[in-house]
């Protein structure tokens, strides 16, 4: 029985407690508790036969598989540091991340081999790279054999302590990714809901507790859409697996929101997890064009983390789904979760001040009618990873406490609530006033011609910045001009929020995990 909050002591727990329950359903595997920690453990075995030890960094480069899975959890079991890797770097961004998060180990699909062997020489901390069979049929030579590590007898236990770290890289839309810090312990509370988000209950007071929550706790299904790889995923994964939720784990390598609603009925999901517009659009679009297709009554839950949810998708999917919750939480890989986000007529959404979240403004707690950012003390990360400067910007001590400072700006209102704008790094400043691209991009779905957008900005002389759509035509539906927009949004968006010119695109390029890639956007609007 667990007697720390480390994820592998309470994940072992877990297993023992309910041994045959099903955890992980993907489409090449199927595993219960008790043969999914068992994988674990011999994976564990085969990374120290390799002289993979506490502390060392496992960078995860791989699309979703069970061996995503089995290869974070072998990490924590060992006292390693698993760390997110994005499948889309190419090779000098990896490079870059792999030394910078002083790698000693890669588990790497079979498919990446090629771009690992050419830079895994740059990476002087390495210590080995395993390769994960994938149907590619790819040369692996240089690589460890992922099933042999697999072939090795159960080891440990091995030392570890719930102040050992994960590493979550951010997704760098903005600038290079960091290395955000999170001990085990805060990680748990921060993110994973305390293994509360399942349990009328609340948030584990003991570790022990846990062995009570898995046992006792509703069987249910939790199908998260987003790649492993990014946070919102893990997060629901964690959240559900430390409750003995079984986890629906789709594997493909696009989003087909048709295939996945097929997997959700087949499977029986309960709570359908996805990454705002990105996700939810095309998941309304096959549902609305496929009336009768699926029977989802099991789906009690439609939730939304890490990017804009539209209200008029909730409505949407509410009306599609009549059984399901809709459920819209904000969070920050440096902040953790920071609640479920309530309707707003201005701004994006809006979240509860606290104890525990508050508006930080000029490093000092803000006071109401200020708008600074949205900060997070208790159980946060330590700090970004070789990254004192950034460490320093973002993590500060007010008042003997240490705040996480997100890059979501929100301004705190006399009823206890924060209003949330946007990020703050892509705020648009034109003639003073300031326009956060997501309010802007939220009015811009609604309109019938347009299916995706993103907002950027372009200089102007007059203005200093003047505001610039990037929008995807919607299939059969005539392409709007500039005014048509205005006009249909005009009680939607005051008129400095306006867009000044629209630039049209085939896509809207985004992280596989659906968030808009600002730096792109930057350049189209260059364009206009």
């Amino acid at each position: 029985m667990a007697s720390q909050f480390h994820l592998a002591d309470l994940f072992e727990t877990v297993a023992a407690a309910v041994p045959e329950r099903m955890a992980l359903i993907g489409d090449s595997a199927r595993y219960s508790f008790a043969e999914l920690n068992d994988r674990c453990d011999r994976l564990a075995a085969g990374l120290a036969a390799q002289g993979v030890t506490r502390g060392d960094a496992i960078g995860l480069y791989m699309y979703n598989s069970p061996a995503y899975l089995e290869a974070f959890i072998a990490a924590c079991k060992l006292g390693a540091v698993p760390y997110n890797v994005n499948y889309r770097y190419r090779a000098e961004e990896l490079r870059y991340l792999f030394a910078n998060a002083d790698s000693a180990a890669i588990i790497h699909g079979a498919e990446f081999s090629p771009i690992v062997r050419d830079v895994r020489g740059d990476v002087p901390t390495l210590k080995v790279t395993v390769a994960v069979e994938d149907g590619s049929g790819a040369d692996t030579s240089g690589s460890a054999s992922y099933g042999d590590l697999m072939a090795h007898e159960p080891g440990g236990p091995w030392a570890r302590h719930e102040d050992d770290i994960l590493l979550c890289y951010t997704g760098g839309t903005t600038g290079m990714p960091k290395g955000v810090m999170w001990p085990h312990r805060a990680f748990l509370f921060a993110c994973a809901g305390g293994a509360g988000f399942f349990n009328p209950h609340g948030p584990v007071v003991t570790p022990q507790d846990i062995e009570s929550r898995a046992r006792d706790g509703y069987p249910l299904k939790i199908f998260p859409l987003a790649p492993l790889m990014h946070m919102a995923a893990m997060w629901a994964l964690w959240g559900a697996l430390l409750n003995g939720v079984t986890v629906i784990l789709d594997e493909g390598r696009v989003f087909d929101a048709e295939r996945l609603l097929d997997t959700a009925e087949r499977e029986g999901a309960n709570m359908i997890q996805f990454v705002g517009d990105a996700m939810a659009t095309p998941l309304r679009d096959a549902l609305r064009a496929n009336p009768g297709r699926w029977n989802l009554a099991h789906v009690v839950n439609l939730g939304s983390g890490g990017a804009v949810f539209s209200q008029h998708l909730k409505d949407d999917l509410k009306a599609l789904v009549p059984s399901a919750g809709i459920t819209d939480g904000l969070g920050a890989s440096e902040t953790g979760m920071s609640g479920m986000a309530e309707k707003s007529e201005e701004g994006v959404m809006r979240l509860p001040a606290n104890e525990f979240q508050q508006v930080v403004v000029d490093n000092r707690i803000g006071t109401i009618g200020e708008t600074g950012f949205i900060a997070r003390t208790g159980n946060t990360p330590v700090g970004y990873y070789g990254d004192p400067v950034k460490t320093a910007e973002t993590f500060v001590t007010i008042d003997g406490k240490l705040w996480a400072v997100s890059g979501d700006a929100g301004r705190l209102d006399d009823d206890s609530m924060i209003t949330v704008f946007g990020r703050g790094s892509t705020c648009i400043n034109t003639g003073g006033e300031k326009v956060f691209p997501e309010e802007v991009e939220e009015a811009l779905r609604t309109h019938p011609g347009i299916f995706d957008a993103v907002v950027a900005s372009q200089p102007d002389e007059r203005w200093g910045e003047r505001v610039i759509g990037i929008v995807s035509p919607r299939a059969g539906v005539a392409r709007p001009d500039l005014a048509d927009v205005k006009a249909a949004l005009a009680d939607k968006l005051a008129g400095y929020k306006m867009p000044k010119a629209l630039v049209w695109v085939d896509d809207i390029k985004r992280s596989p995990a659906g968030k808009q890639d600002y730096r792109w956007a930057k350049e189209v609007a260059a364009s206009a």
